[in-house]
């Protein structure tokens, strides 16, 4: 199983979430984000990372040329995006970037939101699923209604998102059996700043259950 945490800001932090067992960083390429971090700042952690592990640059209704200098500067493997990009969007930015993974992250509100997954599916390498709020894209903190998830039949490997936290973590993956889990908040003291006891704590918790999928 994919585990990824997100929102990364600095080298010392995100060298220690890889050794402890991430599988995958998330940089937010976002502006108005208090999480935002630029090519130059990804890539002063991305040197330090070792090459098998996926680093993923999160964007927000963005132009291709943008992403495409923003992956090109930062040795990032993948493209997470978290806006109200279209399917042809995500066709073109693949032509634009052969071999770099594409995420499209739905943000779920109720049981009719799914219906964008089938729409999706068959244009990107994953799916992530999200909370919904009517203020923030994500980072929120908040969790989707879980029950909502047990209807989904995606047909494509998807991470599970929202309120994720070393509390609930492990109901999370007995309940709902995601490909992957992303955390942001949930293991932070503050935004951007990652908790490091939380991440450990993290780890401890998912050590109890079987992630090998």
């Amino acid at each position: 199983m994919r585990i990824k945490i997100c929102g990364i800001k600095y080298r010392d932090q995100g060298k220690f979430i890889v050794d402890i067992g991430a599988t995958a960083l998330g940089f937010i390429c976002v502006p108005q984000s208090p999480r935002f971090v630029n090519a130059e700042q990804i890539k002063l952690v991305t040197e330090v990372i070792p090459k098998h592990i996926d680093k993923i640059g999160v964007f927000a209704n963005s132009c291709v040329e943008n992403i495409r200098n923003v992956v090109i500067n930062s040795d990032l493997t993948g493209i997470q995006l978290h806006g109200d990009e279209s399917v042809d969007f995500c066709i073109s930015l693949r032509e634009s970037l052969p071999g770099i993974e594409v995420i499209k992250a739905l943000r779920i509100r109720e049981i009719g939101d799914l219906e964008k997954v089938a729409i999706y599916k068959d244009y990107v390498d994953y799916l992530l699923l999200d909370a919904y709020d009517g203020q923030q894209l994500g980072g929120t903190g908040k969790t989707i209604d879980w029950q909502i998830l047990k209807y989904l039949e995606p047909g494509i490997l998807w991470f599970l998102a929202g309120g994720l936290r070393p509390n609930n973590i492990v109901k999370a993956l007995i309940e709902l059996k995601p490909s992957g889990i992303d955390l942001s908040s949930g293991v932070e003291s503050s935004p951007g700043n990652k908790d490091l006891e939380k991440v450990t704590q993290l780890f401890e918790q998912l050590s109890q259950v079987n992630i090998s999928k």
